[in-house]
């Protein structure tokens, strides 16, 4: 059911969000079509998640803010667009093993690595999680940036770049920090690449 419902509501936020954001999605061809994904993006709106959801080629489980779950209706809707909740600023163990579980069962999880949008645009210190994530997981690591403005009919981009290599950081043991850095950077070269 949930899928469905998945389905079904990407057909309709597609129908609505497309056009009037004139979204355009480039670098498709490089998201894997199986297996497990860390999908990583940017954070500029609270839009981010739908328009990721959409444009992505395969369903996406996104790491949500817990106060989503705190209003029956917004919980239950969350819910069935199989997101799951994460408390924002500490060590949340529960959201933590259940990513691992997303990512074990060769499905996407989607995270934004600065935990909270940034409102001026610019990136921001990533959190340790989605190095955790990158480093306990063989997952493909997918970049992707979201180039804005979010404005009715003025261009938004979504770029997904090629997977990023984690196998020597994976095998000398490298810090969650220093991983989620080493994501963050090929964040920006897309930023940077598609401005």
């Amino acid at each position: 059911m949930r899928v469905d419902f998945y389905s079904f509501a990407k057909v309709v936020v597609n129908g609505v969000l497309t056009p009037f954001y004139r979204i355009q999605t480039i670098g498709l061809e490089q998201f894997p079509n199986e297996g497990p994904v860390l999908l990583c993006a940017n954070h500029i709106s609270n839009l981010d998640s739908p328009v990721v959801g959409i444009t992505a080629p395969r369903p996406v489980r996104f790491m949500a803010k817990e106060e989503l779950f705190r209003t029956p209706l917004v919980k239950t809707l969350v819910h069935h667009l199989r997101a799951f909740p994460v408390k924002r600023g500490m060590n949340d163990r529960q959201a933590l093993r259940m990513g691992l579980e997303v990512l074990k069962q060769g499905e996407v999880l989607g995270i934004f690595p600065e935990g909270t949008r940034s409102k001026d645009g610019r990136l921001q210190k990533p959190l340790p999680g989605v190095g955790f994530f990158a480093l306990r997981t063989d997952a493909a690591v997918v970049p992707c940036a979201i180039i804005g403005p979010y404005r009715p009919l003025r261009p938004l981009k979504v770029v997904y770049g090629a997977p990023v290599d984690m196998t020597p950081l994976r095998e000398r043991k490298a810090s969650p920090e220093e991983a989620a850095d080493y994501i963050m950077d090929h964040i920006r070269q897309l930023l940077e690449q598609h401005r």
